[in-house]
């Protein structure tokens, strides 16, 4: 399995930042930053931020966001993103790897990271490095596809939520390259994040099961 480069995602900015505003997808979002609590006086990451929607959901109440994503032009679109809400001072971009964190150890209060996981050769030594940057008490988010996700699935959900158009075509998009990746069971994440030592593993089936929240508390 091929590990993808920051230049793959560079001519994608479009297309990843009207994912990001599909109703399936924002919808999710949603959930997943209600199911991290408050972010009052905190610090958070994202973990392949994309073009920062996520993080522009708590923003103005958190201590500071920072985002890292692979693409240079993610993360030009995030830095406009947030200058053009009037949120500039509070987050912070970088292009880096999800692999190798340019960050010290317990450094951040939430950690965040929807999509990603999945597409990594080696998702374990991305896990770890997020292992290491989150402080004690921290809470780790995450967004992947489930084991039920494949395109016919994906194809019915669709029709059931009567998704068309772009917003088919972003769901489907995300199925195909599931199936060819990585996808998990509620049983994998949890036995993962307990023998990393959470207090607590919370998993949110979403996407009528197509796809998994995980909250770990440590």
């Amino acid at each position: 399995m091929k590990k993808m480069q920051g230049e793959d995602f560079n001519n994608l900015v479009r297309f990843f930042d009207g994912m990001a505003q599909t109703s399936w997808l924002s919808g999710v979002h949603n959930l997943l930053k209600d199911a991290t609590g408050s972010w009052v006086g905190k610090s958070v990451l994202d973990v392949g931020c994309g073009t920062g929607r996520l993080l522009l959901r708590g923003a103005k109440e958190s201590m500071h966001v920072t985002g890292i994503d692979l693409s240079s032009e993610m993360i030009k679109a995030s830095t406009q993103t947030f200058l053009f809400h009037e949120l500039g001072h509070k987050g912070t971009f970088l292009v880096g790897d999800a692999y190798e964190l340019p960050f010290p150890n317990n450094q951040f209060d939430i950690v965040l990271s929807t999509c990603v996981l999945f597409l990594l050769p080696e998702p374990t030594v991305a896990m770890e490095e997020i292992l290491r940057v989150i402080k004690e008490n921290g809470i780790i988010a995450m967004l992947n596809p489930s084991i039920k996700m494949n395109q016919q699935e994906a194809s019915r959900y669709c029709i059931d939520h009567n998704l068309s158009g772009f917003e088919e075509k972003t769901l489907l998009q995300w199925s195909t390259i599931s199936t060819s990746r990585h996808r998990y069971s509620t049983e994998q994440l949890t036995a993962y994040f307990t023998d990393e030592g959470a207090k607590v593993v919370r998993n949110i089936n979403v996407l009528d099961d197509l796809a998994i929240i995980t909250i770990a508390k440590f």
